[in-house]
């Protein structure tokens, strides 16, 4: 599935939970006037997000190499790696170099550790 049909599931999926929240929300406050937090994004639609907004997605593609490895060959790469998802969110913010081919990936300074795990996490989950 490539990266603009994953993102109209995703699209797809959360526009058709939209009502069910808004109707169980209106449920709830008729007869609990504790406000409910929202309900969670999910993480594939996070990991997602992230990824943009962080410009990722400049240098990699979810499915096809481009400048730098399509984030499905480093899942697959780092899926029987113990601690990958440390493993990974340590690459993510500290950069690499040679591991892929001569293209360095620089440090993500801007990342907190909390969102480099998440991306981690989420570029797991795409194997």
């Amino acid at each position: 599935m490539n990266l603009k049909s994953q993102a109209i599931k995703i699209t797809a999926t959360l526009a058709a939970a939209f009502p069910l929240a808004f109707a169980a929300g209106t449920a709830c406050a008729q007869t609990n006037p504790t406000p409910q937090p929202a309900p969670a994004m999910p993480a594939a639609a996070t990991g997602l997000a992230l990824a943009q907004q962080q410009n990722c997605m400049s240098c990699h593609s979810v499915n096809r190499t481009f400048m730098g490895p399509a984030l499905r060959d480093v899942a697959s790469r780092y899926a029987s790696t113990p601690d990958a998802q440390t493993y990974l969110a340590h690459k993510i913010m500290e950069g690499s170099s040679g591991v892929w081919g001569a293209v360095p990936m620089p440090a993500n300074t801007q990342l907190s550790p909390g969102q480099a795990a998440t991306l981690a996490g989420w570029i797991l989950t795409l194997r």
